[in-house]
């Protein structure tokens, strides 16, 4: 197992901590990720684009003018696509967008995510996360110390709606426990800072 240094909310190293292997020190899986994170953005398409065809625009169905005799093309109603007002040929209908990605291919991007993490040095392991007070600058009074800015993802052991309320103004910070953490989340980040006691958790899902 990998040992990686673990800091206190005052930015000083406290000691080492093993990570498992089956989780920080795979080698990532560039196609597989690529294949999650597609997945991951396809699911959150709301897929409600939608278009009227002929048959549903408003407009008569009274033939334009005669057959013949006027010089111009025939035609019958106001709506075919062709023509200003009319109906849209295959336009897009309302539809999920989901892409079925199989539990052990999920888990295996996730496990890649993180090695990738862990060996580019962009994994912080924290000994603890406890606020002193429930102030936004008290978590990015952690931040700070952490010299952590930009993009950051914290992963909780449980869900902290406290934590949650106080670190949701600051741009850029993603937070999210670790039953919930998915492939995007990890890569769209350039730091990812994990509570220790958010480890088993991450173990017990993934190995």
């Amino acid at each position: 197992m990998p040992k990686f240094p673990q800091y206190n909310m005052e930015g000083s190293q406290t000691g080492e901590v093993e990570l498992p292997d089956a989780i920080f020190g795979q080698k990532p899986n560039e196609a597989l990720l690529h294949e999650t994170v597609v997945a991951a953005l396809a699911a959150r398409r709301q897929g409600t684009a939608s278009a009227k065809t002929r048959s549903e625009v408003a407009g008569s169905t009274r033939k334009l003018y005669r057959q013949k005799g006027t010089g111009r093309a025939r035609v019958g109603d106001s709506r075919p696509p062709h023509r200003s007002g009319g109906g849209v040929a295959m336009g897009p209908r309302p539809r999920s967008h989901r892409q079925r990605i199989p539990q052990a291919a999920k888990a295996e991007g996730l496990r890649s995510a993180l090695s990738d993490k862990a060996q580019s040095g962009d994994l912080i392991i924290l000994e603890s996360f406890e606020l002193p007070t429930a102030k936004t600058k008290a978590v990015q009074a952690v931040l700070d110390a952490l010299e952590v800015s930009g993009r950051t993802l914290l992963v909780l052991p449980e869900p902290n709606e406290t934590i949650w309320r106080c670190g949701r103004n600051i741009p850029g910070l993603v937070i999210r426990p670790a039953s919930d953490v998915n492939v995007l989340d990890v890569l769209s980040v350039r730091k990812t800072l994990i509570v220790g006691d958010a480890i088993p958790t991450l173990e017990a899902r993934l190995s």
